[in-house]
């Protein structure tokens, strides 16, 4: 945890944002594996985290925002819990850490909410992405259960995303030592790397390096041969020559503070020709990108710069023609690049995703497109902030049911050489991908530094035969 300041600090920073009523946070309970004593590995609730600090499950919280007093609602461990699990801190203890006096068993909660309610108080409450949440609320509330996402504060919602949205020096260090341990988890899977060795031995290896380190998975690990699947978690291919293995893979703090991090690298000591000019493709447009990012830019400017750099890379690899602009316009690029360049990090890999995408990554006056192919990936469009910590990856992926699809349907034949384009079919994927602060005067990509150009990577790769 941080300091019980900084706990009491950011409840008041919120309670002066919502304009009056009680502030409803629900904590996240155990989820169960197959019965009830065989859970998968607790998580808290993000924001829930982010306002308390507080790991433990079965918690609600009540922040008064007219008596600026915050109230933890809980059990105390009973005697089979303890002979089970042992001696814990108290639940007085854990508040204590978090700067809050009162505490009251769970069993309570109902009727300090329907004194609320009687008093015709607001009741903000963010949405849920848990069905027993989804589920307590409808019975806290009254409210009917297809109608409890609707019900959700809109207010709160926003507060909590202009808050958590600027990272703190304390926050920043602790997404940077996430940062670090996913650096690790990287090397340690290009060190070992070999022709005829399975995914899951890479995968292994990436998860005991989290471990070993303190940290856990930030999310399930992406590391494939078939780098052209964007979210793949299949690990049964064998490595063999002239392939390459894309690892997107990090690591989460005990604090819950995530890094993304991913690099592409060849099964071999080597990159092909082919796979080195890809490749370059790919760095330009991650360090044409990065390099824009400061202060008051949009990242859908950055998109669209990533995507035009993209272009021009594809037009020297003879798999693109045409003017830039109008191909990035037409969304012709997607055919090799169907995702956003990137995505706000934080204690979330996806940062407030469960808050709604139009929330976190855009404003009333930018709208989030949700129905062009593409740009409806695209997590993060929104003016940037000093604090503001996000994800730089762009990519170029060979989906060959999507190369059919567009080639039999002739789609941009102005900008798309399909009969080039054929040679790629099973090229796989290449995506690059950096965590990034934004400072006052521009941006410093986080954590330690990760190989990144082909003579680091082939140097590290010639070291694992």
């Amino acid at each position: 945890m941080f300091s019980k300041q900084t706990y009491i600090a950011r409840r008041a920073t919120l309670s002066k944002q919502v304009s009056g009523g009680i502030i409803l946070l629900l904590g996240n309970g155990e989820s169960p594996i197959n019965f009830k004593d065989n859970a998968y590995p607790f998580r808290q609730d993000s924001t829930f985290l982010y306002y308390l600090g507080i790991q433990s499950p079965r918690l609600t919280a009540i922040i008064d925002v007219d008596g600026d007093r915050t109230t933890l609602f809980g059990d105390e461990l009973s005697m089979d819990d303890i002979i089970w699990m042992g001696r814990q801190e108290t639940l007085q203890e854990k508040a204590e850490k978090a700067g809050i006096s009162d505490v009251l068993p769970l069993s309570t909660l109902p009727q300090v909410i329907q004194k609320a309610q009687q008093g015709r108080r607001p009741i903000h409450f963010l949405p849920p992405y848990r069905a027993e949440n989804h589920l307590a609320l409808s019975h806290l509330l009254a409210i009917p259960d297809p109608d409890v996402l609707q019900a959700a504060s809109v207010e709160l919602i926003r507060a909590v995303v202009a808050q958590r949205s600027v990272k703190s020096a304390d926050e920043i260090g602790e997404i940077e030592k996430a940062v670090d341990i996913s650096v690790a988890m990287h090397l340690a899977a290009m060190a070992v790397a070999r022709p005829g060795m399975s995914e899951n031995e890479l995968a292994a290896s990436v998860q005991y390096t989290a471990q070993k380190a303190g940290g856990s998975l930030a999310y399930p690990t992406i590391l494939t041969v078939r780098g052209e699947i964007l979210h793949n978690h299949y690990h049964g291919n064998i490595l063999a020559e002239g392939q390459l293995v894309l690892n997107d893979s990090g690591a989460e703090t005990a604090m819950g503070y995530a890094g993304d991090l991913t690099r592409t690298f060849p099964a071999g000591k080597q990159f092909t020709a082919v796979q080195k000019e890809a490749y370059e493709v790919v760095l330009q447009a991650l360090q044409t990108a990065t390099d824009a990012l400061k202060p008051g830019v949009r990242y859908l400017d950055i998109h669209f710069l990533s995507c035009r750099t993209l272009v021009e890379g594809l037009k020297a690899l003879g798999l693109m023609h045409g003017d830039t602009e109008e191909a990035v316009a037409a969304g012709a690029h997607t055919l090799f690049f169907q995702c956003g360049t990137g995505h706000m990090l934080g204690l979330d890999v996806h940062d407030m995703e469960d808050l709604g995408e139009q929330h976190v990554g855009y404003t009333a006056t930018l709208l989030k497109d949700t129905t062009t192919f593409g740009l409806k990936s695209l997590r993060l469009g929104k003016a940037l902030q000093a604090g503001y910590v996000l994800t730089v990856e762009p990519g170029l992926y060979f989906i060959p049911e999507l190369i059919d699809q567009w080639k039999a349907a002739n789609r941009f034949p102005q900008f798309i050489h399909y009969q080039n384009v054929e040679a790629f079919r099973r090229f796989g994927g290449i995506r690059i991908e950096d965590n990034v602060v934004i400072t006052e005067t521009g941006y410093r990509i986080l954590g330690k530094p990760l190989a990144k150009t082909i003579p680091e990577i082939e140097a590290i790769r010639g070291g694992a035969f």
